[in-house]
């Protein structure tokens, strides 16, 4: 346990810049009641555990009120809890537990859609045609006879179309309604004072009862060309119809203003996918997002340069504005890393999941530990998703029968969707469900495969070599050494002939203060003479020329200082 982390993190308005957020996903994380799915109970039962993990917030997906046709996506109610999960008083208590802790709680906030369990819409199915309710969303007449056409051949997010007509209640058919998900998830309005009054009421709701920050889904999204035009083949900036619009970023602004009323300001985390740098960075500037996750190096393949380029794509990005990066390596949406780094293609993208994809996983554990080594040694906050530090692989053999996740079906089967990395979270070596509920209770909601008790908290905890114990020194030295609130520089100089494009271009190598991150994703290397290894991802070895960086393992340095022998074994 860090004992100064409540003294910090209470105090610390900056805490954000640099913190560890830890992403849970509150069906599979841990099952307080037994009845097979994870819960708030669950969740504060395992506090210590993310505690003595080292993390200095959690990030909620959502847990509210929903039918759950998209992973509850589909908000039905932003202040009720899903019964399945628990109470409003027990987030309550969750959220103060946490903070007790030195624990921030953030919150996911879902402002392009809501369920179409939600009251407005079915206000608006019920009004009919032309009725104020209905203008809260975008609803539309079809286009030729009848209007029998959808009003754009905009493509949905999960594949498929965007556009669900309703039924008169003569029986006819009646208007559409967009969607740029799924059919149970209809757009809101953004043009709509209701909507923009609605979320910044919905938002205090929140802070209100403590939550730090709001995680804010699609957040590039919100805005719609109200002439409906279809989507241009090479859009400029600003020209999607519905993809960053530049009239979206005064939404945020009034965001901005809410968090900034209280007397712990509040944060704001975007997700923003967009390809476009430049426009990626206005969601930062200082009366707006506070941070925006960074798809980009999550994407990238286990390749030298092409990590390199998005590291320093990043921080040129965010430099302009005084933002900080953030790191991620996977999230609930995307294969995990041991999985995906296993990979002949070890990038990632939606549209190239596909059953049956072969994977090497000892490279993909041996590279993963090394991705932990160098997204936690790289300036801004970092986010793991739950089950990285336990390097749980991706789960691809799925019984067909209980996949539910809306982007495999609407692929017509062939993407095996995301709960492959949703599946339980494995506690103990054994019982009914290792840990994930109480033993004997009902099976999780998401089958867990077999071995999973040898990846399991229980399993690594007391393994020195083992993916938790990892995590746990990567965190423990990030959060402890002052290295890691240091500056940032390229140190390809510390090894000869290691620029790009050389034969030693398979390293990266860069300085945090006085600290040198190394990571070698070619043959092995000898490590720089006169520096004291800290940490390493793998054991290092002996060679001819000395101790070498092997293949797919990254080292965190230190020089040794005068008079003292060199060092390497990691302290």
């Amino acid at each position: 346990m860090r004992e100064d982390d409540s003294t910090r993190t209470t105090a610390d308005p900056t805490w954000w810049r640099d913190a560890v957020i830890y992403q849970v996903y509150v069906r599979s994380f841990a099952d307080g009641d037994g009845d097979g799915t994870g819960d708030l109970a669950g969740v504060r039962q395992r506090l210590p555990y993310l505690r003595d993990l080292g993390v200095d917030a959690i990030w909620f997906t959502p847990w509210y009120l929903s039918p759950l046709a998209d992973g509850g996506y589909d908000v039905a109610d932003y202040r009720e809890i899903d019964p399945q999960f628990g109470t409003l008083s027990e987030a309550e208590q969750l959220i103060a537990e946490a903070r007790e802790l030195g624990i921030r709680t953030i919150v996911d906030v879902v402002p392009n859609h809501v369920s179409a369990a939600h009251r407005w819409f079915q206000a608006a199915l019920d009004a009919g045609p032309g009725s104020p309710e209905r203008e809260r969303f975008w609803f539309h007449p079809g286009k030729g006879p009848g209007g029998d056409e959808m009003p754009t051949h905009w493509v949905s997010d999960f594949q498929g179309t965007t556009w669900t007509r309703t039924t008169n209640p003569d029986g006819t058919p009646g208007e559409w309604y967009l969607h740029l998900f799924t059919p149970e998830q209809p757009d809101l309005n953004w043009n709509h004072p209701d909507v923009r009054r609605e979320h910044e009421d919905i938002l205090r709701f929140w802070f209100d009862r403590g939550a730090a920050g709001i995680r804010i889904d699609s957040a590039a999204l919100l805005v719609k060309d109200a002439t409906l035009p279809e989507v241009p083949a090479h859009p400029g900036p600003g020209e999607h119809p519905h993809v960053d619009r530049d009239e979206i970023h005064d939404i945020y602004r009034g965001w901005r203003t809410v968090a900034e009323s209280y007397d712990e300001p509040r944060v704001l985390v975007g997700e923003v996918w967009l390809a476009d740098r430049a426009r990626f960075a206005q969601y930062l500037r200082p009366d707006e997002m506070h941070t925006a996750f960074n798809f980009d190096f999550m994407a990238r393949p286990w390749d030298a340069k092409s990590l390199r380029e998005s590291v320093q794509t990043t921080l040129d990005a965010h430099a302009p504005v005084g933002a900080p990066a953030t790191w991620v390596l996977s999230n609930h949406d995307v294969t995990r890393p041991v999985t995906r780094y296993g990979r002949e293609d070890s990038a990632f993208s939606f549209g190239a999941k596909r059953f049956g994809t072969p994977t090497d996983l000892a490279a993909g554990r041996r590279r993963a530990r090394a991705a932990a080594l160098l997204s936690a040694a790289l300036p801004g906050s970092l986010y793991v998703y739950q089950g990285d530090e336990l390097g749980l692989p991706e789960v691809e053999d799925l019984p067909l029968d209980v996949i539910n996740d809306p982007m495999h079906f609407r692929s017509g089967g062939v993407d095996p969707g995301r709960d492959g990395c949703r599946v339980p979270l494995p506690w103990a070596r054994g019982g009914s469900s290792h840990g994930f509920g109480p033993d004997g209770g009902t099976h999780p909601w998401l089958p867990q495969p077999a071995g999973w008790g040898d990846l399991s908290v229980e399993a690594q905890a007391g393994d020195d070599a083992s993916m938790l114990s990892l995590y746990r020194r990567v965190l423990a030295l990030r959060h402890d050494d002052p290295a890691f609130r240091g500056g940032f520089a390229w140190a390809d100089d510390v090894f000869v002939g290691s620029g790009p494009g050389d034969v030693t271009g398979d390293l990266l190598a860069f300085t945090r203060g006085d600290v040198l991150c190394v990571v070698n994703l070619g043959p092995a290397v000898p490590l720089p003479v006169g520096y004291d290894v800290l940490l390493a991802s793998a054991d290092l070895e002996q060679g001819a020329s000395g101790v070498e960086l092997p293949t797919d393992t990254a080292a965190w340095l230190r020089r040794t200082p005068p008079g003292h022998a060199t060092g390497t074994t990691p302290t």
